[in-house]
């Protein structure tokens, strides 16, 4: 049973690392199930003026699968951005330290900080936010 389970939940290199990067459709949306993992990265992007996208979601929670392909979607759109997936249930406290209160939440950050938030299954707005912050401002020549 659990090697059963290890393959369902991403085996023995995600058990490693604490990263899984669903694979099935090759997807670009990194889940987090290491709050250690997900600080290692979100210190690293402090250095990038990348935008991340975060999804703070659960498993048994319906508008958080009803988005889920839709981030897929962008994530598969938006190569320039990252997009990271964090379970509220696994890493309460990530959640909690971006004050996570509703599922789905999805927190825009640009270099460590916060810069946006759609709370709910809003794929229109969270679009419309993504497009809007993901520009690198144009300097005059």
């Amino acid at each position: 049973m659990g090697s059963f389970l290890s393959s369902l939940l991403g085996g023995p290199a995600e058990a490693s690392t604490g990263v899984a990067v669903e694979s099935s459709d090759q997807s670009r949306v990194v889940a987090f199930h290491s709050s250690s993992r997900w600080q290692l990265h979100f210190n690293e992007s402090k250095e990038l003026n990348k935008l991340i996208v975060v999804d703070f979601a659960a498993a048994w929670c319906g508008p958080c699968k009803f988005i889920e392909p839709a981030v897929k979607e962008m994530a598969a759109k938006y190569t320039d951005v990252d997009f990271a997936k964090i379970d509220v249930d696994e890493l309460s406290d990530v959640a909690q330290g971006f004050g996570v209160q509703a599922m789905p939440t999805f927190v825009l950050l640009k270099q460590g900080k916060e810069v946006d938030r759609v709370i709910g299954a809003k794929k229109d707005e969270l679009e419309k936010k993504i497009v809007k912050h993901r520009e690198v401002p144009k300097f005059a020549a």
